[in-house]
């Protein structure tokens, strides 16, 4: 197999005390941060809809996804929109906030261990979480967290 096979290009996507690992190709842009449009009676957070080349795309802070304080939304922040693999959503993708720029990053099993100090539960929106060097970062549960923006966004309206 060449050395190429055996990397991936990935992108570290900083959030609120932690990091979130996914492969490039997972990753259809990364935009500035605009306020999303909320969408009236769903959990804090989903963010709302940001407009992204002409669509409305659910916006949803992965800090508060997971169960914790949704992250200040500051100047420094982005969307990372990300490709819905799971054929829930209308429009095929949806935007993560990070609070900065992703870093590009090539990983390899040199690099890589699973970190099995933290325990997931199967409703959870990580996967696991890996030890790369002097890095803990996650691996998120897309699909996961695709049903949930699903599930949160039906039968619900834009305010205006």
């Amino acid at each position: 197999m060449s050395e190429s096979a055996e990397e991936l290009y990935s992108l570290l996507i900083p959030l609120d005390g932690m990091r979130l690992l996914l492969p490039r190709a997972c990753i259809a842009e990364v935009i500035g941060y605009h306020s999303p449009v909320p969408v009236e009676g769903c959990p804090p957070w989903l963010l709302g809809y940001a407009d992204w080349s002409g669509r409305a795309i659910p916006v949803v802070s992965f800090e508060g996804s997971a169960g914790r304080p949704v992250a200040e939304l500051g100047a420094r922040c982005k969307i990372v929109i990300l490709q819905a693999i799971g054929g829930q959503l209308a429009i095929p993708h949806f935007g993560v906030v990070a609070q900065g720029f992703p870093q590009l990053v090539r990983v390899s099993r040199d690099v890589l261990s699973v970190d099995d100090t933290q325990n997931f539960a199967d409703d959870d929106v990580s996967l696991c979480q890996l030890q790369m060097l002097n890095e803990r970062p996650l691996i998120p549960d897309l699909e996961r967290l695709e049903a949930m923006i699903h599930a949160a966004l039906s039968q619900r309206t834009l305010t205006v």
